[in-house]
């Protein structure tokens, strides 16, 4: 039944009618509760009871509901009126692409124009596991001011998306169609779509090869006199070239429509995302290069450059697909990515980011082992200035131009810091007002008025939007907070284990939900949102070597850009533009042993961290967790003679047993740690069971039979467990938030030095009871072994550098100083961690950490 004006379904009234298809009516429509105009979709009562059709229509309704992009109608409601069924849809004020087709081909323009957006439309849906199967002129429509929406996706299926599982099949479609059952419009199949058999993102891509071929030709790839003939024709036949139908269409876009139209789905393209990148591609060079070949106007020689660096890329395509080769998309690329190097100093950048005017960047940076100050540099200068302000970091850059510093900032842990947290604006003048003590990270709404932060309480990690508001805390540590353009999400990484770098990204919003992205890293540092509202970060899958990657917040992961060395994102532009430090990290190993009176350099590969050495200061134990070390890092044992060390195996060191007979470590440290002892001499490793726990760190009792483990279980707070070696259930010492420090256990084994819920040192009886406060500690204070007699504390403390090393007397707080440790060559060290010291102190060995970094300004990734 046709509904006239006037008439209601539901809430909405019925202006006119807009066309009709196999799925229903569609008509203009007002909804009164909001005063807008909709697009109405109607299943009529005689075909709602065809329960396939309704089945159809519910399935588009769910399919474009489910999708959120700027190129895809938007479905506002479904619902039932006097059994007719309805879906109530954004209105799109134009023309669908059929009917501009009417007058032949698209001009150049607007032919590029209307691919970009259909292929970002249908990039999206497929990045969400939907296939569409009905695309065609008559499911495009084009508003007035040039915005393109796809329509109807009554024939839409799930699939599993590209990146999802485990990558080892072509993902295929899933559901209830028959093998053999042919759906979509004749003319716009793919050929296997018209054989009946089963279909997947590829063959969207050919239907939207057909329309990118009708677009720039004005006639149908495949239209015969009989449906029949058409769907033999799109399994066995070519159509004519664009080039002989329209001589003038680019060259890159003939054979992006090629590529689309290829029989076999494997010669498509391996992402509909990397199909919309090279439209894209064409768009932006396509003036330069129908200008060049019809000589129209003269052009400058970084044009010219940039055409014949275009069509190096296209002769390489031309030569790839002739020969058979199925190409990278980055072949089609006119230019790679540009970087220029804003900075040329020695030492460490901490954080970078753009002012509001996009040109003005300011950063935080550590020259030649001086103090971390901030400067401002300008984007296309090699000049930087001091901003004025000694001491300070930045850590956020509002759009309103107010920072949030970081004043007094200092090392609290490896690859962690904090300060007192302030505001400033970046035109200087006056003096910063504090807002919050011991903040680690912290990072501005969209609208300039409130602070997300990261900061510890209790012994655990959380973070916080606004502050105050608890959305996410964890036994280990949160890193890099943004917050998405829309105010809505918080994205973090999440470090699961203290002192470690490892861990994936992960996505909070308001509410706490949160989810976490597909991959683990064992190293992930810097994260910011791109303008098209994707999460960018630089990690490494294994070893230290960090690239750019991209991924959506439903999980769909890309790489960006991968270079030698180490990569640290630090900020994105509303324009795209990226701030990224190229860095060079190097933990290093300096101590003394027996028979040398200086210190010596022990370091064996890239990222050498200390972990014991033995009372005699003749053998290290030590980890490699850089790119040397590995998938999942090694443990090594040498010689402080200089001897070269022996890998005992996979893991993160903790501590050597008291007779130096077995090591113990920890495999995947950046995930679910197990420990594993390993021996030093002859012997099989032995792996110790998790018992339901995520281990932190563990240390000896002197009698050599058991451990003293912190470590949490799901959903709790981190404190510490005794393991019996000989076997039986973990015994909790502690109530939550109590944590080890390495080398804790006083030589008697009685008492554990241990760090509080609030953050202060204590003395905890082994066998049970209430702990005492370590008289003479700070909170800035790390105790880090036992004198001989167990009388004494060796403590350091981490923010100060040289790193300052005291003998402290726990009975009556009374300390000495004992050594000042600090490489010779101090320029990019920024944190020397816990010595390890024998208990005689005339042996000991340290990890310092260096990282010299070059700031770049990077244009041109998508």
């Amino acid at each position: 039944m046709t509904h006239s004006a006037g008439t209601k379904l539901g809430p909405y009234e019925i202006l006119g009618t807009l066309g009709a298809g196999g799925m229903g009516e569609v008509y203009r429509a007002k909804d009164p509760r909001l005063g807008r105009e909709i697009a109405l979709k109607v299943l009529p009562a005689a075909i709602a009871q065809d329960g396939d059709r309704l089945r159809r229509f519910e399935s588009e309704a769910r399919a474009a509901s489910a999708l959120n992009h700027p190129n895809i109608v938007t479905v506002h409601d479904i619902g039932k009126s006097d059994g007719t069924t309805y879906m109530a849809m954004e209105l799109v004020d134009g023309a669908s692409l059929r009917q501009m087709l009417a007058g032949g081909p698209l001009g150049e323009k607007k032919m590029l124009e209307v691919a970009v957006q259909v292929a970002d439309g249908l990039a999206k849906a497929h990045s969400a596991g939907i296939v569409h199967r009905d695309m065609k002129p008559e499911n495009v429509m084009v508003s007035k001011d040039g915005f393109v929406k796809l329509l109807d996706f009554g024939l839409a299926k799930p699939f599993t998306a590209p990146g999802a599982g485990d990558g080892s099949a072509i993902p295929t479609v899933v559901g209830e169609t028959l093998p053999g059952t042919v759906l979509g419009t004749v003319g716009y199949m793919s050929p296997e779509q018209a054989s009946g058999k089963p279909v997947d993102y590829r063959s969207d891509q050919f239907a939207l090869g057909s329309i990118l071929y009708e677009m720039a030709t004005g006639q149908r790839a495949f239209q015969k006199p009989t449906g029949a003939e058409t769907l033999s024709a799109i399994i066995r036949e070519e159509p004519d070239p664009v080039s002989r139908v329209n001589p003038r269409a680019p060259a890159p876009y003939r054979w992006i429509v090629e590529r689309c139209l290829a029989k076999d789905p494997e010669d498509r393209y391996a992402s509909t995302r990397d199909l919309a990148r090279d439209l894209k591609s064409v768009r932006e060079h396509v003036s330069e290069v129908t200008s060049t070949a019809s000589g129209a106007a003269p052009v400058s020689a970084t044009a010219r450059r940039r055409t014949v660096a275009w069509w190096l890329a296209a002769a390489a395509l031309v030569l790839g697909l002739a020969g058979g080769v199925v190409l990278d998309r980055r072949m089609t690329k006119a230019e790679p990515p540009s970087f220029h190097q804003l900075t040329f100093r020695r030492g460490t950048i901490s954080f970078a980011r753009f002012a509001p005017d996009g040109q003005t960047i300011l950063y935080g940076s550590a020259w030649e082992g001086r103090p971390v100050e901030i400067f401002v540099s300008r984007s296309g200068s090699p000049e930087s200035r001091p901003f004025g302000l000694p001491g300070a970091d930045i850590l956020a850059i509002s759009r309103n131009g107010e920072m949030a510093l970081s004043l007094g900032r200092h090392a609290v842990g490896p690859f962690e810091a904090s300060g007192t947290l302030a505001r400033m604006g970046v035109a200087g003048g006056g003096a910063p007002r504090d807002v919050l003590e011991a903040v680690e990270w912290a990072d501005w709404s969209p609208d300039g008025n409130t602070l997300a932060v990261v900061r510890d309480v209790n012994g655990r990690n959380r973070l916080e939007f606004p502050i105050g508001k608890i959305l996410y805390e964890t036994a280990g540590w949160i890193s890099h907070p943004r917050v998405s353009p829309k105010g809505n999400l918080v994205a973090f990484l999440d470090h699961p284990v203290r002192g470690d770098d490892g861990g994936s990204v992960a996505v909070v919003d308001l509410a706490g939900k949160k989810s976490t992205l597909p991959g683990v890293y064992e190293t992930v540092q810097g994260l910011a949102w791109s303008p098209r509202g994707e999460i960018w970060f630089t990690g490494a899958r294994s070893g230290a070597n960090r690239g750019l990657y991209a991924s959506s917040v439903s999980g769909n992961v890309r790489l960006l850009v991968r270079v030698t060395g180490i990569l640290t994102l630090q900020d994105v532009a509303r324009d795209g533009r990226l701030l990224l430090t190229h860095d060079t990290n190097r933990q290093e190993i300096l101590g003394r042993g027996p028979g040398f009176e200086k210190e010596r350099d022990l370091s064996w590969l890239d990222w050498s961290q200390a972990t014991d050495i033995t009372a005699d200061g003749q053998t290290l134990f030590f980890a490699e967790s850089g790119e040397g070390g590995g998938p999942g890092y090694s443990v090594y044992v040498r010689k402080t003679d200089g001897s070269p060390a022996v890998r005992l195996g996979e893991g993160s060191g903790q501590a050597l047993s008291p007779d130096g007979k077995w090591a113990l470590a920890a495999v995947k440290p950046g995930s679910d740690p197990q420990l594993v002892l390993y021996p030093t001499g002859a012997g099989e490793p032995r792996l110790l069971p998790r018992e339901g726990l995520r281990i932190q760190i563990a240390d000896w009792f002197p009698d050599g039979s058991h451990l003293a483990v912190t470590a949490n279980e799901p959903g709790h707070g981190p404190r510490i467990f005794v393991f019996d070696l000989a076997g039986g259930k973990p015994r909790a010492l502690t109530p939550e938030g109590y944590r080890t420090l390495r080398k804790g256990i006083s030589p008697d084994g009685k008492v554990i030095v241990v760090r509080g819920p609030d953050q202060k040192v204590y003395l905890y009886p082994s066998a049970g009871g209430e702990p005492t406060a370590v008289p003479g500690t700070t909170l800035d204070d790390t105790p880090t072994g036992w004198s001989a007699d167990g009388r004494s504390l060796y403590v350091y403390r981490r923010k100060d550098l040289p790193a300052k090393v005291d003998l402290l007397d726990v009975s009556n707080g009374r300390r000495q100083p004992w050594k000042e440790l600090m490489p010779a060559d101090s320029a990019g060290v920024w944190s020397i961690a816990p010595p390890h010291i024998s208990p005689d102190g005339r042996f000991y060995a340290y990890s310092c950490l260096r990282t010299l970094s070059d700031l770049y300004l990077v244009e041109g990734l998508q």
